[in-house]
């Protein structure tokens, strides 16, 4: 056998690397995703924080879980509720027979300055129980599904 057929010399060489046109494509798949997966990502952050000032409406929950089991009723406007410092929340208060937590700003434009509403639905003098429907102003889409009752 002839002596450069044993030792590869006249072998082709192998492709190396990719192609412009496999760069490009990857590149425009990378694009597309996070076209779809940053906006996603941003709602889901804004939901967490919506979370937050939902808890501490709770806060203000079992205060008033409280306040009914000892007194049978629901307590006057201006009753001081616990407010559980966020910087998240600008002020939390008990007004018209109803929990209401106001967002901070910094937050998102659609939840700045907004509001979670608890709202006693019924209750029952005597043993504090309390049945509560969550509401506000702070648009369902950042709410979670337990807090869309009105």
């Amino acid at each position: 056998m002839h002596q450069a057929m044993r030792t590869g010399i006249n072998k082709p060489k192998a492709q190396q690397g990719f192609t412009l046109i496999e760069l490009m494509i990857v590149v425009a798949i990378i694009g597309i995703l996070a076209a779809i997966a940053l906006p996603a990502y941003q709602n889901y952050t804004v939901r967490a924080q919506v979370s937050e000032i939902i808890l501490a409406a709770s806060a203000g929950r079992t205060d008033i879980a409280e306040y009914v089991s000892s007194n049978g009723d629901l307590p006057a406007d201006g009753y001081a509720i616990e407010e559980q410092e966020s910087d998240l929340v600008a002020s939390s208060e008990w007004t018209n027979g109803q929990i209401e937590v106001t967002a901070a700003t910094g937050i998102n434009p659609d939840v700045d300055g907004e509001t979670i509403i608890l709202r006693p639905a019924n209750y029952t003098a005597g043993d504090g129980t309390v049945n509560w429907e969550c509401g506000g102003t702070i648009p369902e889409r950042f709410r979670p599904g337990s807090c869309r009752d009105f």
